[in-house]
């Protein structure tokens, strides 16, 4: 029996479009200002001496900190320190009202019903914890904040290696094999899989459910049993 549901974000619950077109965009163009004005703080200080040494720089100024970090965004880098800075310049659109986290129609009232009949869900996501929280609170259903029992990113580990899947169904206390992790990405769940945790693909429109995948396949959260 399926105690607690794991879901990705991008192309699960949200369109990709909206973090490449929206987000993403938004902190590029305020990223060099946001270094600038706060690289003082600890919290900011941390995350770009990470940076610079995921990157080898033994000694970047901070321009060259943040080029890297621009370039990152570009390539659409997975890095923890990146999407850490990015949430935080994130926080300043949602709390502004300049736009709201886009989710597909059936997601929120989904999530609530698997919420009534007692399931624990979870996000596990590439962006920063803090991230995610503004997300779903700051999303086109309002604040989903409240449904969710806990949040992970890739502080603790890679989203396609089996070890970060178990690691998480430790750290929640449920058995894998009563977990059910929810991707659009056939290798992130390949990894869920081989961590003992039962997978569904989703595949929304226009892309389709393979013929023979390895996963069970799904259009919309409406379709998971």
């Amino acid at each position: 029996m399926i105690q607690a549901i794991l879901t990705d974000i991008e192309g699960t619950t949200s369109s990709i479009t909206f973090v490449k077109d929206v987000l993403f965009p938004y902190a590029r163009a305020r990223l060099p200002a946001f270094v600038e004005t706060h690289a003082d703080t600890p919290e900011v200080q941390h995350w770009l001496h990470e940076a610079a040494k995921e990157a080898g720089l033994v000694s970047a100024t901070r321009q060259d900190v943040i080029e890297l970090l621009v370039s990152w965004i570009d390539a659409d880098r997975k890095s923890t320190a990146l999407k850490a800075l990015q949430g935080m310049i994130w926080k300043d659109g949602y709390a502004g009202g300049e736009y709201r986290a886009h989710l597909y129609p059936e997601v929120a009232a989904r999530l609530r019903a698997w919420r009534d009949d007692g399931k624990r869900l979870y996000v596990y996501s590439s962006g920063s914890v803090p991230a995610q929280k503004l997300f779903f609170g700051y999303s086109e259903a309002g604040d989903l904040t409240p449904l969710f029992d806990g949040y992970f990113d890739t502080e603790i580990g890679g989203k396609r290696e089996a070890d970060s899947y178990r690691r998480i169904a430790e750290a929640i206390g449920v058995p894998p094999g009563d977990i059910l992790f929810l991707s659009d990405i056939v290798q992130e769940l390949d990894a869920a899989r081989a961590a003992g945790l039962r997978t569904t693909l989703l595949a929304r429109a226009p892309m389709a459910c393979p013929a023979d995948g390895p996963h069970r396949c799904v259009a919309d959260f409406d379709a998971i049993a």
